[in-house]
């Protein structure tokens, strides 16, 4: 049976953070059991994170095609995902929103595993504020092309149609998909990054302060003026030349970027 759409989901808006003293923020992971390395990190970190709430926002997975994936033989990489995430859930609040990757996930993923959905964006009120959660693809306001894509998948007629198709049918999709996307960006002068004055827009709009966001894969710290600012999480790859798993920690008040070595 095929998963029901994920925005049939109830979505958190907003979240008073105030009384956690450790939080992390974590995005981009984009699991996938061809990248073992990357997916041992982030369950090592699931293990052993002090943090006493976590937030992933948004491309958790590398792909996600459908909830039934969680209870099929060819999800066996999916399965062990989301039990590290349900262990880890017991421990802590875990808080999710969707990316452009795995924006499919639904009910059955959140009852599974005990995360909860935030809308985007999402409001928390923190120990540095009221800060602006998004996985920031949204914010992309000057790729045209990838904008009317975005509105086309994320409408209930076009996951309806998806996932009424076998699951082998929509991972091969998905990989075609991936392909296409992949050979667009080589085509790319430079890939799109959000645009300032959305981010700006948002945060004003929300009475917050600070926009933390993924999806760019360009983890840096920037300064909107006003007071606001934007900080940008870091994508994960354990291998390679210059390996990154890191996130980003709201400890007493103050902000860290902590390498997964340092957990």
């Amino acid at each position: 049976m095929a998963a029901p759409p994920a925005i049939a989901t109830t979505a958190i808006d907003q979240v008073d953070a105030k009384a956690w003293t450790c939080v992390d923020f974590l995005s981009d992971v984009h699991l996938h059991s061809a990248e073992a390395a990357t997916a041992a990190a982030w369950k090592d970190y699931l293990r052993h994170s002090p943090a006493q709430a976590l937030f992933i926002l948004g491309d958790l997975f590398e792909v996600w095609v459908g909830d039934d994936v969680l209870h099929h033989p060819m999800g066996a990489f999916e399965q062990s995902c989301a039990q590290a995430l349900a262990e880890c859930a017991r421990l802590r609040p875990v808080f999710f929103l969707w990316g452009n990757r795995d924006f499919l996930i639904g009910p059955a993923f959140f009852a599974l595993t005990g995360v909860q959905a935030l809308r985007d964006p999402c409001r928390i009120d923190s120990s540095a504020g009221a800060l602006l959660l998004s996985h920031g693809d949204a914010l992309c306001t000057e790729d045209h092309e990838y904008q009317a894509f975005r509105a086309q998948v994320r409408s209930s007629a076009w996951q309806s149609a998806f996932l009424s198709q076998s699951l082998p049918d929509r991972m091969a999709q998905a990989r075609a998909m991936r392909a296409q996307s992949q050979a667009r960006q080589q085509n790319m002068v430079s890939l799109p990054d959000v645009n300032t004055p959305a981010c700006d827009q948002a945060l004003v709009w929300h009475h917050a302060h600070t926009l933390i966001h993924g999806h760019t894969h360009r983890p840096g710290w920037h300064l909107l003026g006003e007071g606001r600012q934007r900080r940008v999480l870091s994508d994960w790859q354990a291998e390679g030349p210059q390996p990154r798993t890191e996130v980003l920690r709201l400890l007493n008040g103050q902000w860290q970027r902590v390498p997964l070595a340092q957990r």
